[in-house]
């Protein structure tokens, strides 16, 4: 059955009051915002493109986690290219909406969900890019059982692997790009 969220928007916060609002990791978010780059002008062209379609963007997100921090600067430089109206959601206080959108049933954010003007979830996208995301993936089937041996040396194999992938520069953000071209152009 889809998921219809039209009694939750509107009650969300600005891109600017999640920001402003920012107790931790409100430098790196800014940083990450603002060396956001374009690396082709058709992605450009395509996201201009989808102003005045009707999407709307919520963000499940806390200031406390690593991947909004880095992911979601992009993602808000994505909706603001294609004018789509983008509201956050503080996971903590909304508990009741990050647990329809769980990722190895765990609430995992940042979770970016596209919405029609009805309120009508279309596409859900997070917490990291997919090739970012397949260490964690492979870690959450293989390693299901907390208290084996192995269970924290895997745990913590996997973070340095996620970190590799992200890299140090903003390498990483044409992924987002593309992933998220990849959601609108299938709606």
């Amino acid at each position: 059955m889809p998921i219809n969220l039209a009694a939750k928007l509107g009650q969300g916060i600005s891109p600017a009051a999640f920001i402003d609002g920012m107790t931790r990791n409100q430098d790196t978010f800014s940083g990450w915002y603002n060396n956001f780059a374009w690396t082709a002008k058709e992605d450009e062209e395509f996201f201009s493109s989808l102003a005045g379609k009707g999407f709307r963007c919520a963000i499940i997100a806390a200031d406390w986690c690593g991947d909004v921090v880095r992911n979601v600067p992009v993602v808000l430089r994505v909706m603001e290219k294609a004018s789509v109206p983008t509201e956050f959601f503080i996971m903590e206080q909304n508990l009741d909406l990050i647990d329809q959108f769980l990722t190895f049933n765990g609430r995992s954010i940042p979770v970016v969900l596209i919405l029609d003007e009805a309120g009508n979830v279309l596409s859900k996208w997070g917490p990291r890019p997919a090739y970012v995301q397949e260490p964690m993936a492979y870690f959450k089937t293989h390693y299901v059982d907390k208290s084996a041996p192995e269970y924290e040396e895997q745990q913590k194999e996997t973070y340095a692997e996620i970190r590799r992938r992200y890299g140090e520069g903003t390498g990483y953000q044409e992924l987002i790009v593309q992933e998220l071209r990849g959601i609108f152009e299938s709606l």
